[in-house]
């Protein structure tokens, strides 16, 4: 398909499997990577990817994705060293040109970006959409403090 990329996605969770089913949707090439088998059960009957059965935090699983030939990777395993590892081999060893990482400790996402990956923090965001939330009862307040 003209313009399609070939994405790696490291991480077959929630986030991983239903990023995998829309892109595969779209006709980007995909592979994804998880070291648990039933995590691929998310995986879509109409996934036209690869599964890669390993740790993503093994040079022979990244190699066995072709990671080599990425145009993105996604790293949004439920850990984030073992995303921060993804990263770092995409960025440094494979030299792929487009990396965004899943970080749950916001204190770690200026290493991943030190490596040179986009990141989204569900901790930062569901807090920004919350303190969002509560700016229209500052204006007005309702009841006073006790």
């Amino acid at each position: 398909m003209p313009g399609s990329l070939y994405i790696v996605i490291a991480g077959c969770g929630r986030l991983g499997s239903h990023l995998a089913n829309r892109l595969s949707r779209q006709g980007h090439g995909l592979v994804v990577i998880d070291q648990d088998e039933a995590a691929f059960k998310g995986l879509s009957s109409e996934f036209s990817g690869f599964r890669v059965e390993g740790d993503v935090c093994e040079l022979r699983a990244l190699r066995q994705a072709r990671m080599d030939k990425a145009d993105i990777v996604f790293a949004v395993t439920r850990k984030d060293n073992a995303n921060l590892m993804v990263v770092h081999a995409a960025r440094t060893l494979f030299k792929v040109p487009r990396v965004m990482a899943r970080v749950y400790h916001p204190s770690r996402e200026g290493l991943f970006r030190l490596l040179g990956a986009d990141t989204v923090c569900p901790t930062t965001e569901a807090a920004e959409k919350a303190l969002d939330w509560v700016g229209p009862f500052m204006v007005f307040p309702g009841r006073s403090a006790l």
